[in-house]
């Protein structure tokens, strides 16, 4: 069946205060990392357990959910499969997954509930439709929580689509007017916000390349569970009932965030992946930043940069602390914040376009992962685009600044450096 109810905005979808909750587990990846095989593996070895399924496509035509229905898996009076077409629960279908979830969970006849999102779901937003609160501090969806959020990972394709940098419209995968994200983007999403992260089809690839792509993986979320997998076969033990999501955990995840709170030594290289951390005290000159940045900051003996996160200070900008985030060969910068409530009003916004923003103290704080980094000649570069001992001691607003001019207000506008 398709969808075709769903929940006001903001609505509190309800399952009985007596019922125990319905535990979900998420499938996550790319286009052709091989959910839907998993899937129907995971059904046939699931005798016994009573599970609902909800199939994303975003596509009118459910072609997955076909495929799990010829597959007879789903046979039984006391399963249900869920279809939701022509939209993506990560953003157009939220509201529907808010409700069919609820409904699931009333019910009360299930004993597990797995979710097979789109190949352009982002796993986070799907996430936190079980976890946000109300304006009441309730959660939203009642009656159901998650078990495990699982991202499978295609090995004979992900690190080149990483480092592709295609935009999904381009793909003609967009999920949405004006969606500026790109399939890096999707795919560092989706490994950074995993409990398991499988990476499937290794019977493609060679022993060298599928411990490339897990030390990849394991560099871009260090708290995950990794496993290698053929044909989408996996002991459903691993995700089902498995008890893996933490939200505290999840918030903290990411591998950068691990390389700069210092639980990773940086300079650890396993097969060819490795890691720096860059700090300095000092503001870039933003001219010579970018010209870093658009000189061919990946075709410049550095290696091959997968991830940079971290926070970063332009000296034209001496009030503000910026946010470098790169997946693949795509950078964005955008503000991260004000140092102060005060310097947010001292560069004229008012106080109401101050609410919400950041407090983020000044520093340059990034961490790069990539495959062959070459250390030494990455921080020189960066350490070049610092401003020298004169450039120190004079105005700073006299400097060339080509980066786009950044809006505190909301601060979630992207600025994408071609």
């Amino acid at each position: 069946m398709s969808t075709s109810t769903s929940t006001p905005t903001g609505a509190t979808a309800t399952a009985p205060a007596d019922a125990p909750a319905l535990p979900v587990t998420v499938l996550s990846g790319f286009l052709g990392a091989g959910k839907t095989t998993l899937l129907n593996h995971l059904l046939h070895r699931l005798d016994g357990l009573r599970v609902a399924v909800i199939v994303n496509d975003m596509s009118e035509i459910n072609i997955d959910a076909d495929l799990v229905r010829g597959e007879g898996h789903l046979t039984r009076t006391d399963e249900r499969l869920v279809e939701m077409t022509n939209g993506c629960i990560c953003c157009t279908l939220r509201d529907d997954l808010l409700e069919e979830v609820a409904e699931l969970a009333r019910q009360g006849r299930f004993d597990h509930l797995i979710i097979e999102s789109s190949g352009i779901s982002e796993p986070m937003p799907v996430a936190a439709t079980f976890a946000v609160p109300d304006a009441d501090g309730n959660p939203l969806l009642q009656g159901a929580r998650l078990d495990t959020m699982v991202s499978v990972v295609d090995a004979a394709g992900f690190l080149s689509e990483l480092g592709a940098g295609d935009d999904l419209v381009e793909r003609g995968l967009d999920a949405y007017e004006d969606d500026e994200r790109t399939v890096s983007d999707l795919l560092v999403d989706q490994v950074e916000f995993a409990d398991l992260i499988l990476v499937n089809k290794i019977d493609l690839v060679t022993p060298e390349q599928a411990d490339h792509v897990e030390a990849a993986v394991r560099r871009l979320n260090p708290l995950a569970r990794v496993l290698r997998i053929e044909h989408g076969q996996v002991d459903p033990v691993e995700l089902v009932g498995a008890n893996r999501f933490d939200l505290e955990r999840a918030s903290r995840a990411p591998g950068w965030v691990n390389e700069l709170n210092g639980d990773h030594v940086p300079e650890t290289e396993e097969y060819g992946i490795s890691s720096l951390v860059f700090r300095a005290e000092r503001p870039f000159h933003p001219q010579r930043l970018w010209d870093l940045l658009s000189s061919g900051f990946e075709g410049s003996g550095f290696g091959t940069i997968l991830r940079t996160k971290g926070f970063f200070w332009l000296a034209t900008r001496p009030r503000m602390t910026g946010l470098w985030s790169q997946a693949g060969p795509v950078a964005r910068f955008e503000p991260a914040g004000v140092w102060d409530p005060a310097d947010g009003l001292a560069l004229g916004y008012s106080p109401e376009d101050l609410e919400g923003s950041e407090t983020v103290e000044p520093r340059q704080e990034l961490v790069f992962i990539g495959t062959e980094l070459r250390h030494e000649a990455l921080k020189s570069a960066l350490d070049s685009c610092l401003l020298t001992d004169e450039e120190f001691h004079t105005p700073w607003e006299r400097l060339a600044d080509p980066f786009p001019v950044w809006d505190v207000r909301g601060v979630h506008a992207h600025h994408q450096h071609a």
